[in-house]
């Protein structure tokens, strides 16, 4: 007879005691299990990397030229409130159960924190700042080159901080979802729905959070160094 955890038969939740083993032992020696991981990471990169050649220059444009924010704010705000798993069954239709539907996907979900960063981050800019750029003649590429985007730099860079969140939450619930690609999603859903291996299924979920929790911290620390000056304004 199996042992329970409370009123729980460890069957369905395995203690402590076995999920970290096991997740030491998928990151040691599974080579598929590494695989799937090689995945998921890549897939999250590509994803934010997009998101933010999508959302910062769109950003700039939205927060510096205000007759196209007015004309696209509708549409944006239409857009953002969509869940991005909620368009999974659509794309499935259209580019299969591939890598391209997680990035597609997971780029949708992560472009909005990094494109709302930089425009409100204009709106706080002094207007002094444009006023001296255009009496020296600035462009207006110019002047959201050297002007807007050093101004919402450390704005811009929180956002990218807070998509990476989402869109590895959104890579793993997509894997999880539709299965098929790999990924440690895939590989969470074919150990729940075989042997209904729960200390895999948990091992693959502490893999993911410990994963979350390095990228977050790794994001954070680089902030800090390059933005150190608006970190420490921000503090006081």
């Amino acid at each position: 007879m199996a042992c329970a955890i409370g009123l729980l038969d460890v069957r369905y939740l395995p203690p402590p005691s076995t999920v970290l083993p096991r997740a030491a032992e998928l990151l040691a020696g599974d080579t598929d299990f590494l695989l799937d991981s090689v995945a998921t990471v890549l897939t999250f990169l590509i994803a934010v990397g997009l998101a933010a050649l999508i959302a910062i220059p769109l950003g700039l444009l939205l927060g510096s030229v205000r007759p196209a924010r007015t004309a696209m704010l509708t549409v944006v705000e239409f857009l953002r409130p969509l869940p991005a798993v909620a368009l999974l069954p659509l794309l499935m239709l259209l580019l299969g159960g591939g890598p391209g539907t997680k990035i597609t996907l997971a780029t949708y979900a992560a472009v909005w924190p990094i494109l709302f960063n930089t425009m409100y981050a204009l709106d706080e800019m002094d207007p002094l700042y444009t006023d001296i750029a255009r009496s020296f003649r600035f462009s207006r590429l110019r002047t959201a080159c050297t002007v807007a985007l050093p101004h919402a730099a450390p704005f811009v860079a929180t956002g990218i901080r807070v998509s990476a969140s989402i869109a590895l939450v959104v890579v793993v619930v997509v894997e999880l979802i539709a299965g098929g690609a790999r990924g440690v999603g895939t590989f969470i859903l074919e150990a729940s729905s075989g042997g209904g291996r729960m200390d895999l299924v948990l091992a693959g979920t502490v893999i993911v959070g410990v994963l979350g929790y390095l990228i977050n911290t790794g994001l954070h620390q680089l902030q800090r160094r390059l933005f150190g000056w608006a970190t420490s304004r921000e503090e006081l």
